[in-house]
């Protein structure tokens, strides 16, 4: 079988994670940045995290640590990346005129891509048609936003463009479920795409209680790791409503004139700054002090690990 080649732009964290769940698939790598002290560092940090997979049994696909580090390698150019690339990983900051000049290179080198190269960005907010509707390539670009980090949580929404080819979209699922990844297909581009849009609302709720004075942040976050947090880990909330009554219609019988009488009640979406953002801010820097932020990074690493090895032993019982 012919060796596959997938690019990367951009070797930041998310770049690193993407890299690692190609490689974990037996694809090549090839990993690109304006800073070739940038690729270095990737480097050795992809070397570090796939050998500590590796040590406690998280490690994806059927190689070992160091057969999937040999594939990932940094390339010089933008076109020695993607020359004969099945796939294009743009990973690059969230600033839209950095992301039009960045697609205008990827765009100019597509021709030297493998035929049906699918293109790809992983920005979290940006709609896919603010950069590729000068494209010459646009009908291949879309958006694989992943979720941070990518290894552990497997999520990706996959956001087409007005103009993006169908059978694209259709080809980029394939290839995510083929890398061990849970893709979404989103019919069209809207702001937030579907993770943001619900992220925010429940953000935007919880500000809401803190600021009105109901819940102190410790208190509202417990509402979420010890109340809705452990049944949204395995179970999504249409699901978690269908269980609770018998199906949805009789949850909508039961529930809907309450839940619709209560949303009502809800405060305007809240600015999140001045005041309201310093108290916050204040709570939380009283649990996790701005210096111990790495230190409780790490530790919501371990637990996603955890988490995410729990549910791989939970799906093969099933």
């Amino acid at each position: 079988m012919e060796e596959e080649k997938v690019a990367i732009i951009g070797s930041g964290l998310i770049g690193r994670s993407w890299a690692m769940l190609f490689a974990s698939a037996g694809m090549r790598v090839r990993l690109f940045d304006t800073q070739k002290t940038q690729v270095d560092s990737a480097l050795q940090d992809i070397q570090e995290q796939l050998e500590n997979l590796q040590q406690i049994g998280m490690l994806r696909g059927a190689l070992a640590a160091q057969e999937q580090l040999a594939l990932i390698s940094g390339g010089d150019t933008v076109e020695n990346c993607i020359k004969g690339a099945i796939h294009v990983q743009e990973c690059i900051p969230e600033n839209l005129e950095l992301k039009k000049v960045v697609w205008s290179a990827i765009d100019s080198f597509v021709s030297i891509a493998k035929p049906n190269v699918t293109l790809a960005s992983s920005t979290s907010c940006i709609v896919p048609s603010k950069f590729s509707e000068e494209l010459q390539n646009r009908s291949r670009v879309f958006v694989a936003h992943p979720v941070n980090p990518p290894y552990y949580v497997p999520l990706v929404e996959l956001v087409p463009a007005p103009w993006t080819d169908p059978d694209v979209m259709v080809r980029a699922r394939a290839l995510m479920e083929r890398i061990g990844q849970s893709p979404v297909t989103l019919t069209k581009e809207m702001p937030g795409f579907a993770l943001n849009r619900i992220q925010y609302a429940i953000l935007n709720e919880c500000w809401n209680l803190v600021n009105d004075g109901v819940l102190t942040v410790a208190e509202v976050d417990t509402v979420m790791t010890d109340g809705l947090g452990p049944r949204y880990a395995f179970m999504g909330p249409l699901e978690t409503a269908h269980l609770n009554a018998e199906g949805m219609l009789n949850y909508c019988e039961r529930y809907s004139k309450t839940i619709h009488d209560v949303s009502k009640t809800f405060s305007p979406v809240p600015e999140m700054s001045g005041p309201s953002a310093e108290a916050v801010h204040k709570q939380l820097s009283e649990k996790v002090p701005l210096e111990k932020l790495a230190e409780r990074r790490q530790w919501r690493d371990k637990m996603l690990t955890a988490l995410a090895k729990l549910k791989m032993q939970m799906r093969k019982k099933e």
